[in-house]
């Protein structure tokens, strides 16, 4: 399940995806429509509200591939073991 607040955040890069439509988990982001501009804006969005730094290894495209996966690296980033 994803924060209520990564979800806004992340809606706010997704322009293909209606306000009134429901982000589904397992979607990829690129259908609703986040390109490789979109993905380095919402990537210092996080970081900078998250207060966490991606690691080189969290940069790839599966990182960036789902709403899930990206809420999974980041959950990972910012428990204190991660």
């Amino acid at each position: 399940m994803l924060d209520i607040h990564f979800e806004e955040l992340l809606r706010q890069h997704l322009p293909f995806l209606p306000a009134d439509e429901t982000l589904h988990d397992n979607t990829s982001l690129r259908e609703y429509g986040l390109d490789s501009l979109g993905t380095v804006e919402l990537l210092s969005t996080l970081e900078a509200e998250y207060r966490i730094r991606f690691s080189e290894e969290a940069l790839t495209l599966e990182t960036f591939a789902t709403p899930a996966l990206l809420w999974r690296a980041l959950s990972t980033m910012r428990s204190p073991t991660g």
